[in-house]
Order: C-alpha cells, then structure tokens, then sequence
C-alpha cells in the first residue's frame, strides 16, 4: 500500500506525519532518514493493527491533503508498504484459474519486478482488497 507522508523540516531535523494512520508519526536527522523511519512506524502501527484484527486505514492519494491548511508547507513522499510480509507466516495453497488469466498475470510481474512473483501478486491485490 502507498501511504502519503508529509515531512516538516525542523531547523536540522525532520519530522514526519502520516496522515492516513492516527497517532503514526517519525522522523530523522536527513530527509532520507527521515522517510525510512516513516516506512518503519506506518509498518509497526499496521501490524499492531492486523494483530488485533483491527481494519488496515486507507492510503488516500496525496491530493486529499494539498489543500488542507494543516499540511501547508510540507514536503510530500510516498511509503510503499507492504502489508503481506506483516500477515504472519505463508501456507501453500491450490487455486484454480484460467490458463489465460495465469498467462496475463505472469506478463504483468515480468514488467512489474515490485510483486516478485505470481503468488506475490495475487497476495497484495487481495491484501489491498481486503483488509482497508
């Protein structure tokens, strides 16, 4: 899932809120510090989250916030999350589909290397079907 990240910068530091998530904020000495803790608190916060069987927020797009008053001079980045690793251990399973459907999938990893494999795939687009 990407989740927007809104970076203010205090004097040497930075400071990070993530809208979407209630109570998730970070920060970091670099920008780039500062949006890798980010990634690591919206990480935890969600996986508390799935542990006590709570819903997964919504990851808005950045335009919801850009004429909100309370993000005004802010830096805007994008987290992607992925919520499947923080699902517990993986089983094997037997799924049954048209041998087009597994044709179309398979031409879609091999361009988009981020799911890494078939079973990566159908895992985040049910996550992201699922658990928001």
């Amino acid at each position: 899932m990407l989740y927007p990240i809104a970076i203010d910068k205090a004097n040497s530091s930075f400071g990070v809120r993530v809208p979407d998530i209630q109570g998730c904020f970070s920060g970091g000495e670099t920008l780039s510090d500062a949006v890798e803790s980010a990634k690591e608190a919206i990480e935890a916060h969600l996986e508390l989250l799935l542990q006590e069987k709570e819903s997964l927020p919504i990851a808005n797009s950045i335009d919801k916030y850009l004429s909100d008053a309370e993000y005004k001079n802010v830096i805007w980045a994008v987290v992607d999350v992925d919520v499947t690793r923080l699902m517990g251990k993986t089983e094997k399973i037997n799924v049954t589909l048209p041998s087009l459907l597994i044709h179309r999938i398979d031409q879609y990893v091999a361009s988009h290397p981020e799911y890494g494999s078939r079973s990566g795939f159908l895992a985040k687009v049910a996550a992201e079907n699922i658990l928001i």
